[in-house]
C-alpha cells in the first residue's frame, strides 16, 4: 500500500512537491496570481471577504476571484475578454479556487504578454490567435500521456497516473460545453477544474498545460497538500528531520598528568 510521505512531518514544515497537479492551491493572493502592472493603470479592488477584481486599462480584459470556502471548489477565478468595455464576453476562462496558484500565475503571465502583443499590433490577438491546438497537447504526448478520440468530436489526454487530464472538444461548434477542460484528480470528483470557452486563445491553454507538466516543484507547507492524493506525491527535495534533543555531555574529570611540568 502506498505510503504518505507527509505522515511524520510537522504541519508547518515547508516542502517542495511534484507532480504539480496534486499539490493543492497553495497560498491564494490575487495580486500575485494576476501578473499585471497595477501601478501602471490596471485597476484592482478587493473587499473584506476576499472577493477581488482587476481590469486592463482599456477594460477589455476583466478578471475576478470569488471565494466560496464552504463549497468543494472553494470559489472561482474567471477571466473574460470583451471587444468593448460594455459588450458581452467573447470568451471566458473559469478555474476552481482549488487550482494550484502557480498554474494560474503562469497562465496570467502569458495573458499579459498576449495583451501587450494585441495592444502594439494591427491585429486583434486577443480574438485572432493562430496557435494550433497541437501546441497544447503534443508536449503531453511526449510525456507519455494516453490519448483517446471519440466520435462525438472530443479527444481526451490522461497522464499515466490517471490523476490529471485534458479534454478538447474540437468538433462541437455551437455547443455550450467548454472547448477545453483541464482537471486534477479523478474527473468524477476532481481536486480542481479549468474550463475554456470556445474562442479562448489556444496559447493560453498551452500555457496552462506547459505549467502543468513542468518539473519545477511547488513550495507548500505539509498541511497545504490535499490528503486524498498524498500517496501519489513525492518530495522533490530532501526534508531535514529534526533530531531529538540530546542533553549535553558532562565533561570528564581531569586524569593524572602524564607530561612534564614546564
Amino acid at each position: 500500500m502506498p505510503t504518505d510521505p507527509f505522515k511524520n512531518l510537522d504541519p508547518t514544515q515547508k516542502v517542495k512537491v511534484l507532480p504539480r497537479h496534486l499539490a493543492g492551491p497553495g497560498f491564494v493572493d490575487p495580486r500575485t496570481v494576476w501578473a499585471f502592472p497595477f501601478s501602471k493603470g490596471w485597476p484592482f479592488a478587493q473587499v473584506e471577504d476576499g472577493t477581488a477584481a482587476a481590469f486592463s486599462p482599456c477594460l477589455r480584459l476583466q478578471t475576478t476571484y470569488g471565494p466560496q470556502p464552504h463549497t468543494p471548489s472553494k470559489g472561482t477565478w474567471t477571466v473574460s475578454a470583451h471587444r468593448a468595455p460594455s459588450s458581452p464576453a467573447v470568451w471566458q476562462m473559469r478555474f476552481d479556487a482549488t487550482t494550484p496558484v502557480e498554474l494560474l500565475q503562469d497562465l496570467h503571465i502569458e495573458l499579459f504578454d498576449l495583451y501587450l502583443e494585441d495592444r502594439h499590433s494591427d491585429r486583434d490577438w486577443l480574438f485572432e490567435d493562430e496557435t494550433a491546438a497541437q501546441e497544447t497537447y503534443v508536449p503531453l504526448l511526449a510525456r507519455g500521456w494516453n490519448h483517446r478520440v471519440k466520435t462525438d468530436g472530443t479527444q481526451t489526454f490522461l497522464a499515466a497516473d490517471g490523476l490529471v487530464g485534458v479534454r478538447h472538444r474540437y468538433a462541437t461548434t455551437g455547443s455550450p460545453q467548454p472547448s477545453w477542460q483541464v482537471w486534477g484528480g479523478h474527473l468524477s470528483e476532481p481536486l480542481w477544474q479549468a474550463r475554456f470557452s470556445r474562442g479562448t486563445p489556444t496559447t493560453l491553454v498551452a500555457a496552462l498545460t506547459a505549467s502543468l507538466i513542468s518539473t519545477e516543484p511547488l513550495r507548500r507547507t505539509a498541511d497545504e497538500v490535499p490528503r486524498p492524493t498524498r500517496s501519489h506525491l513525492y518530495l522533490a527535495t530532501p526534508v531535514t528531520q529534526q533530531s531529538p534533543a540530546v542533553p549535553p555531555l558532562t565533561p570528564l574529570p581531569p586524569g593524572p598528568s602524564t607530561g612534564r611540568s614546564l
